[in-house]
């Protein structure tokens, strides 16, 4: 039975096709008209000043900034690091930011206009965080933190470790655990269990000086040879949720060790040489004796650890006990700091933050591999590298710059990272060609004093429910959203607005997945557009041949158009005056286009779609394989449609088409 569709949607999703074929005939075109000199990157030069910096951005917007709450800043000294912004996490409506003095509460259901909710006073340092459900886990590292958060490091009992907080009340956030390591908390991990929902557990990765054993029984410096050394190990902790004050450490894996000699300390204990290859010092020194993050992925039962001086992959099928399974060096790399995994699994990034996060690294005599990004293939369980990258345009003397945290932007069919770099800004970063990762986007504001380093810029940048957050560690919070250019279309945008996660922690990562809809079917279209080998923007008179990527872009084609095996035809605000047949075609999509003839599409491997189209004759789509539905949505067929042997099945995104004729097989019930 034919339905008539609804004309307002259809106009909203052709004027939504129109803005996305304008961004990509922009992707099409040249950049630079041939002997013109590029444009310079308007990053550089940007006047100073602590609140009043200028600014510049590409494909990120600021949408909202928060300056630091009274408390949790020094107006005479904007870098005080005992006030220096940390880590961010996020639960339902609300980010938690952290703070060497404690962590402030904010509600971003208006990301637009995010409102401060609660200020917690509780010093220590970092003050890194992670939320689970109605509990915050707060790293503590520095001696000067106390159990009971007091103000006053002279008194009281002193407290290095994780804290755990309920806030099921946000507005007051009750400390209900402390969970006291030898080595305080630099940062930790979130790790869940996914046959265990009663339990979380953390991972520590405490990098202070061993504290003595008269604060906390069983704490020793000794060497590596000694009796259970305080040092080469993590602490992990096991939290039952229903009972968050039974929390305590159950295990501290050797990571570390050498399998052949048991040493503990086998992996680099020496830095590769007596100087970074900058000719400066070390600094920091890549010596492996704790991990500064380890980044979970419980759904694949792996983690992967910046340790230090060695990059490494561990086995967290059994939470409690971690089992490294592979390690990598780098002569370049002076701190392994922080690392992400791509969404598959098939990839990981580890960040160096080569002159700890307070020096400038961005200069223009620093090389490219310095201070940078690692990328590495995940082979077989195995690492291998592919390529750096690195903020692409340099930083003045007067920013500390350097690679620190990021996390992914869900786009579908992409790996991309939104990532700080301290003083240098937040830049976006695609690594789907792990060989050659490249920025697609940034934003970036000028040093925060003109004649010295003063300790600020991004600690993290991290996407949450449509929006990049960070956490400036010297201004405050920003909220940027994503802008549509060259890069990036307005459907990959939309299509990553479209995951809504209920919490998030960058160290505990969870698999992406994308529900079918017109952005991310729009979003593919877009992705394939960009390997045109062949674009057709005017009358083509005759038949036409597809081979390698045919692109019609508002494109007229008097004649029948017959796609090779292999070969891949997308067409968008076209028109077609013959039938349109392909046989083991790579892709056929044809959207706000008009096809006068059949269209028969037999055995696509990459995806078929007939989208907002009017085909004048009977369609049949037949045994399509891959990964992708063929869709056929909000279209008209002026003849039959049979569907049969596609695995997956067809659909229609919720938008039937009018079927003037039999909807048969596998497309019955699509009109």
């Amino acid at each position: 039975m034919g339905y008539q569709s609804d004309r307002r949607s259809r106009r909203k999703r052709r004027a939504f096709g129109a803005m996305a074929g304008a961004v990509l005939l922009m992707a099409l075109l040249p950049g630079t008209a041939s002997g013109q000199e590029p444009a310079p990157d308007p990053r550089i030069g940007l006047g100073s000043g602590w609140l009043d910096a200028q600014s510049a951005s590409s494909g990120l917007e600021l949408l909202a900034h928060r300056d630091k709450p009274a408390g949790f800043v020094n107006p005479a000294d904007p870098g005080d690091f005992g006030f220096a912004g940390s880590d961010l996490a996020f639960g339902g409506n609300h980010a938690y930011m952290g703070n060497f003095n404690g962590f402030n509460i904010y509600d971003i259901s208006q990301p637009t206009n995010p409102t401060l909710v609660t200020s917690v006073v509780c010093p220590g340092g970092q003050g890194d965080l992670s939320v689970y459900g109605d509990l915050l886990f707060m790293s503590v590292e520095e001696s000067r933190g106390r159990l009971d958060c007091g103000t006053n490091p002279a008194v009281g009992t002193r407290f290095q470790g994780v804290r755990v907080f309920d806030i099921s009340d946000v507005t007051n956030p009750v400390q209900v655990a402390a969970v006291q390591t030898c080595r305080g908390s630099h940062t930790h991990s979130l790790v869940t269990d996914p046959d265990d929902s009663a339990n979380v557990y953390v991972y520590v990765s405490g990098t202070a000086g061993v504290r003595p054993a008269t604060t906390m029984a069983g704490c020793n410096n000794t060497p590596a040879s000694g009796e259970n050394p305080a040092r080469w190990r993590i602490d992990v902790i096991k939290v039952p949720v229903a009972a968050p004050e039974q929390a305590a450490i159950v295990s501290g894996p050797r990571l570390f060790a050498n399998p052949e000699t048991g040493a503990i300390d086998g992996l680099q204990n020496t830095p590769p040489a007596p100087t970074h290859p900058s000719g400066s010092s070390w600094s920091p020194s890549p010596v492996t004796d704790a991990c500064h993050d380890i980044t979970a992925y419980p759904q694949l039962g792996l983690a992967a650890g910046a340790c230090e001086g060695n990059g490494i992959l561990i086995d967290i099928s059994d939470p409690a006990n971690p089992v490294r399974i592979d390690e990598v060096s780098d002569p370049n790399f002076a701190y392994w700091h922080s690392a992400t995994l791509s969404n598959d699994g098939k990839k990981v990034i580890f960040t160096d933050e080569w002159g700890g996060g307070t020096g400038a690294r961005c200069r223009t005599t620093d090389q490219p591999q310095w201070g940078a990004n690692a990328i590495f293939d995940i082979v077989d369980g195995k690492m291998r590298f592919a390529s750096y990258y690195k903020l692409p345009v340099p930083q003045t003397l007067q920013e500390n710059c350097v690679a620190h945290n990021g996390s992914l932007i869900p786009v579908p069919g992409r790996d991309i990272l939104a990532q700080a770099w301290y003083q240098g800004g937040v830049s976006l970063l695609d690594f789907t060609d792990s060989a050659h990762p490249r920025e697609i986007g940034y934003f970036d504001r000028g040093a925060i004093s003109p004649t010295s380093i003063m300790l600020g810029g991004f600690w993290s940048a991290y996407w949450y429910n449509g929006q990049v957050y960070g956490s400036e560690i010297a201004r405050g919070l920003d909220v940027f959203g994503l802008r549509p250019s060259q890069h990036l279309t307005e459907a990959e945008i939309a299509a990553a607005r479209e995951v809504h996660l209920p919490e998030f922690n960058a160290q505990h990562q969870t698999r992406i997945s994308w529900a079918p809809s017109f952005a991310v079917a729009r979003a593919r279209f877009d992705q394939l557009s960009r390997t045109c080998t062949s674009t057709i923007s005017a009358r083509h008179n005759g038949p036409l041949t597809v081979s390698g990527v045919t692109c019609l872009t508002g494109a007229t084609v008097s004649g029948p158009v017959t796609v090779r095996p292999g070969a891949s035809l997308l067409a968008i605000d076209s028109s077609i005056s013959g039938p349109v047949s392909a046989s083991n075609a790579a892709a056929v999509q044809l959207y706000h286009s008009t096809v006068r003839g059949p269209v028969s599409i037999i055995g696509t491997m990459g995806g078929a779609a007939i989208v907002d189209s009017e085909i004048h004759g009977p369609v049949s789509v037949n045994g399509g394989t891959g990964t992708v539905e063929p869709i056929i949505a909000d279209s008209t067929v002026r003849g039959p449609l049979a569907c049969t042997g596609n695995v997956p099945a067809p659909i229609n995104l919720g938008a039937a088409n009018t079927v003037h004729g039999p909807a048969a097989g596998q497309c019955t019930g699509l009109d």
